[in-house]
Parts: structure tokens; sequence; C-alpha cells
């Protein structure tokens, strides 16, 4: 270390752990054997506050970061106006970017993994339709008109969109708290509608504003207790088509479900019975298959439109027993339901909030399967544009009379696994349904209900997520407790409250993480001048008289005052170890902020009143390794002042080869 053109030379003694310090600023002590210390010459460096920036500038720079961290104009530069035009076009249409080099070849790929995903659409948009107490028509409707509008804006290429179970299960769940749509079903629709364009409204808006991050306030482990939970209610749900109950509870509860099921036991149906655990026995088993064998993908696939078949063929040829069928579906394309959108009036409250809730659920599911299947593929998937893409879909879906439709994970492991190469497979799933539509509505009359519900059961079992709770249980017990109360709350209350459970738990994970950040005590690893924590690291070793803490978190107004606290009672913990172990107690307290990315004005005040209190008590208080923004803060406050540029030390080892009493042994 150079001070005052001397050069001090820091020892450490490998076996006791102690630091000892010979040159001029150090008083004489006799060297430890050669074999037992390691040597290190510490050179001091200034620690230097970033360059001035002007206000303007930083808070461009800082909101740059925030709204645009992955700088979208960068392609812009540099570029001729005409070619700024076209990847302007490129950009909010990625259709024109690999659609320019769009082959033959490609197109018989998607060809053949669009026709695979529409055999599973197709009776799975009838299936989630009736989940979301809608007509089964509208489950296709919403299969034919958003898959063409993402291929223009959606820049995944193994997306396959349509209507997904736990959105139809929350609007279901939702509206019907309200409306009953056996008795007022032409309301039911218009809310319906007016939820799925409030939904994409926000979606839009998230996206266009870059306001994505709003959604990763849903964790993976309350996703996870949450999609469990759901599952199961969508599974006990499909008991009143699997045993043929007429009259059915029209709540979502557990115990509620599962009383309704005992209560009604007289209207249970034999054939139905029998129907439906077959079919179910037979699509579980084709799942299985597909899984164990992921190159017989098409068997699972293609299971759900070959039992429609069947069942459908087995309906007609028993018709007139007590198998409950769906009925005349009307023919033709999506009739226009702009009509249908109401933006005033008693029930808007309602709509909104529903839009808003199953718009976070689908995008969270439609940007996370987007994500995946880009991560296998090797390509960016840019959430933003997702956003606005999902978005978009689902306002301009509100108007053909759909409702809320995204990436289902499902269909788009289909759509992989059949070789899908660019969003055209959407094209053809959207052509093979319109065919659907125009042509072969009346062969679905005589399709049974149970069918339906033995799809939707097949379709939500894999959202129970076994492995992964007992992964969150073995790695982060807290993680599982929120995974487990948003399991329970869907489960035994409501999808609403399961969902603000889980969003609840999420919040309060984030405040518990801003509030109590993590403080570790710190020693030296003998042989380095590297200091650890020694809760992690055993053979790191205390360097009395100093204190070593390491804050792991941005200072904020939230959490400085604990730090202060936590700070002293290190300190005070330290010193009783000290006088226990007959040694000297704490003379300097450095506390390493390599860790503390951002600081505030409260977070200032506290530094301060920590070294006033620590003054009092005749003990130095020293910052190591203050990042480039907390520096800047910091020479600009009082804090600068109070410390001064020879209590700011670019590393511990710095700051504890500077103290002016480091060769004092214990």
């Amino acid at each position: 270390m150079v001070v005052n053109n001397k050069v001090d030379t820091l020892t450490y003694d490998v076996e006791a752990g102690q630091p000892r310090v010979s040159g001029a600023s150090a008083a004489a002590a006799p060297p430890p054997p050669p074999h037992q210390r390691s040597t290190f010459v510490v050179e001091q460096h200034k620690v230097s506050a970033p360059e001035r920036r002007s206000t303007a500038r930083a808070l461009g720079q800082r909101l740059a970061e925030i709204f645009f961290p992955d700088d979208p104009l960068h392609q812009f530069k540099n570029q001729s106006f005409a070619r700024k035009l076209v990847l302007a076009l490129q950009y909010f249409f990625p259709i024109f970017d690999w659609g320019s080099h769009y082959s033959l070849k490609l197109l018989r790929s998607d060809a053949i993994a669009g026709l695979t995903i529409a055999s599973l659409a197709i009776p799975q948009g009838i299936s989630y339709a009736k989940l979301a107490n809608l007509p089964p028509i509208i489950g296709l409707y919403s299969s034919f008109v958003p898959p063409l509008i993402y291929a223009l804006l959606g820049s995944s290429r193994d997306l396959a969109v349509g209507p997904v179970s736990i959105a139809s299960l929350v609007m279901g769940s939702m509206l019907r708290e309200a409306v009953a749509p056996e008795q007022q079903p032409i309301l039911y629709l218009q809310l319906a509608f007016t939820a799925t364009f409030f939904a994409g409204l926000f979606q839009a808006s998230l996206g266009f504003l870059r306001l994505g991050f709003i959604v990763d306030f849903l964790s993976k482990a309350t996703l996870t207790g949450f999609m469990g939970g759901a599952a199961i209610i969508v599974s006990l749900q499909q008991l009143k088509g699997l045993l043929g109950i007429v009259h059915f509870t029209t709540h979502m509860g557990f115990v509620d479900v599962m009383a309704s099921v005992v209560r009604r036991h007289r209207e249970w149906e034999w054939q139905t019975i029998v129907m439906g655990l077959a079919f179910l026995a037979i699509l579980l088993g084709t799942r299985q298959i597909s899984a164990r064998n992921p190159r017989l993908f098409w068997v699972s696939a293609a299971a759900p439109l070959t039992c429609v078949i069947a069942s459908t063929v087995i309906s007609y040829f028993c018709r007139g027993n007590a198998i409950s069928i769906i009925g005349d579906l009307p023919r033709g394309v999506n009739p226009p339901s702009m009509n249908m959108l109401h933006f005033s009036g008693s029930y808007v409250a309602l709509s909104i909030k529903t839009g808003i809730m199953t718009g976070i659920l689908s995008l969270t599911e439609g940007i996370a399967v987007g994500r995946t299947f880009a991560s296998i593929n090797n390509y960016q998937v840019d959430g933003n544009k997702e956003m606005m893409a999902i978005g978009v879909m689902n306002m301009a879906g509100s108007c053909a009379s759909c409702y809320v439709t995204t990436g289902s994970f499902s269909r788009s492991a289909v759509n992989y696994s059949a070789g899908c190469r660019t969003a055209v497979s959407n094209i053809i799933m959207a052509t093979a349904v319109l065919i659907t539509l125009l042509f072969l509505m009346p062969l679905f009359h005589y399709t049974p209900n149970v069918i339906l519900s033995a799809i939707i059961i097949t379709a939500v079992a894999g959202l129970i997520d076994f492995r992964g709770a007992a992964k969150l249980w073995k790695v982060d017990k807290l993680d599982f407790m929120a995974c487990l109360a948003a399991f329970l709350g869907v489960l035994l209350v409501s999808v609403q409250v399961g969902l603000a459970v889980a969003v609840g738990i999420s919040l309060f994970k984030i405040l518990l993480q801003v509030t109590r950040p993590n403080t570790v005590v710190k020693g030296v690893v003998p042989g380095t001048q590297s200091y650890r924590s020694i809760a992690q690291y055993r053979e790191a070793v205390r360097v009395p008289p100093f204190l070593v803490i390491g804050v792991e978190s941005a200072i904020y107004f939230a959490n400085s005052t604990y730090l202060v606290e936590r700070i002293m009672r290190y300190l005070r913990e330290e010193e009783e170890r000290a006088a226990k172990a007959n040694i000297c107690s704490v003379r300097c307290v450095v506390l390493d902020m390599s860790a503390v990315s951002a600081i505030d004005t409260s977070g200032l005040d506290a530094l301060a009143e920590l070294k006033r209190v620590l003054d009092k008590r005749n003990i130095e208080l020293v910052l190591a390794n203050p990042v480039g923004s907390v520096t800047e803060r910091m020479y600009n406050s009082v804090v600068g002042e109070m410390f001064g540029s020879d209590r700011i030390f670019f590393s511990v080892a710095e700051a504890i080869a500077a103290a002016p009493y480091k060769a004092v042994q214990p």
C-alpha cells in the first residue's frame, strides 16, 4: 500500500487467521514461520465518481435503461430513409421479415404442422368455450380470426394461438358471479366480448408503453400453485358432463363442487359415465405414449378429434338415450360483434376487472410459451412486441365474436413437434377451422358433451406440476409456501381469490426482499485478499479489530432503518464475542458496498446517522467498493463530506490495510 510514499506489507497468519502489517505505519511484530504466511502488497486506489452528467442526460439514460433495455432503435442507425421504412415495416409486422425469403419447402413443413394443430384446436376450442360458459361455436370463432392476426404481428415461430383453459375458467367464473348465462345469454355474451376488448387493450398498452415487467409480478412459484389449483377445479367442474348431471352448482370451490356431485347422485347416467371414462382413458393413454416417445407426438395430437368423431358416431346410433349432445351449431364465418361491446352501464367495472385478470393470465402464458420454444430454437422473442401482438389480436377478436385467446402450451408443443418453421402454421390452422365453419358444422350436432369434458380434463392434467412443487420445497421453502397458499386459495375459495393470493404473495415477497435485505459478516480467506461471508466460507476468518459487513441490496427508504439496526446488532454480537474470547474489541466497521446497486436520500441519511452513532463510541466507519451511481450520490451529499475520500476505499483489503491501528494484535 502506498501512503505518503511509503509501502506497507499486509501479511495474513494462516493458522491464527490474523492480519499482520509491517512497514512504516505499523509497529514491529515478530513474523510467523514462512510456511504459515502469505504476503501481499496492497496498493491504495482512489475511488472516483462517474463523469458528471446533466440532469436531462442522466434522466434520459435512466429512462432508456428502464423502458428500452434492448435498444430497439439500434437497427435504424446509419440507415437510409427508405431502408428505415422497410425496417419499421418489418419491426411492426414481422411477417414481412421472414416472408421475404419464404419457400415451398417451409410451406410443406408449416402445412403439416398447421393441419396437425387444427385437429387439436377444433375440439379444444369447442371444449374451452363451454368452460367459459359460452356457446361452443365461439370457441371455433376464436380459433379462426386471432391466429391470422398473430401471424401478421407475432414474433414467435412456434406459438399456436387459440383459447386456453385457465383464461376460459377465470372469465367464466368471474362473469357468472354477476350474470347467469342460462338466464341472460345475450348479456353474458356481451360482457365476454367487452372483457376480451379490455384484456386486449390492457395487453397492448403494456407492450406499447414497454411496461411488460408488470407481468413478472406473478412469480413462477405462485403460478405453479395457481395453475395446479385451477386445473383441479376445472377437472372437478367437468364431473357435471362426465357423470351426466343436469342440475349442478355454479360455485367453483372444491367443497361446493363435491357436495353437488354427492347430492345429485340420482342424476348420474351410467351410459354417460361409461362413455366418458372410456374416452378419458384413451386420451390419457395417448398422452402418455407421446410423452414417452416424442416421435409419436401425432398420437396425442390426433386423439381429441378422433375421439370426437368416434363419440359422435356412437351418439348418433344411440340417439334417444340419456347422453347429452351439443346440438345445432350455426354454419358460417365469424359474425361482427362490435355492436355488442358495452362501455357504459352497471357492468363496465366487471368487464374491466375480468379483462385485466384474464389479460394478465393469458399474457403470462403466451409469453412464457413463446420464450420457451424460442430458446429451444435459438432465436429471440421481443416481449413487448408479443404483448402488442396478443393485445391487438384480442381487441380485433372482440369485434369478431371471439373471446380471450393466447398462445397455448399444448398446441404450441404439438406445433413444434410437427416441424413448424414459421407462423404460417397458424394460417393453415385457421384455414382448416374456416373450412370446418363453412361446411362441417352439421357433423357436430350429435357430439356428446361428455367427450368435451374428457378433452378438458386431459388438457388441464398437465398443468398440475408435482415435480415443480417438490423442487420448490427442496430449493426455497418460502417459494413453496407461496405456491401452497395460491393452490389452496383456488381450491378452497375461488379462482379469483387464488389469483389475488398469488399476486399478493408475489408482491409480499418483493417487499420482504426490499425491506429486509440480506447482510453478512465477512472474513478474509487465508492466502488471498478476498473477503467472503463467514457463513458461506468456513475457511474465512475474522480480522479483529475490524468488523466487515456486506450489504447485498440497494439501500432505500424502505430498508435503511432496518440496515442500521442490523449493523448495530452485528456490532453488539461481535463485541460480546470479543469480550468472551478476551481479544480486542471492534475499532472499525468496514461496510462492503460492492453489492449495493443503488441508494436514495434516506439511505444516505442512514449512513450519516450510523457514522455519528459510531463516532460517539470511538468506532471508525469506512466504506468499501461502492459502485458508480452510489459513489456519485455520496459525493453530491453530506455523506461525501462526512466520510471524505480517506474513508471510502477501493476494496475491503485496502480499507483494512489503511487503518492507523492495524498493527494492534489481540
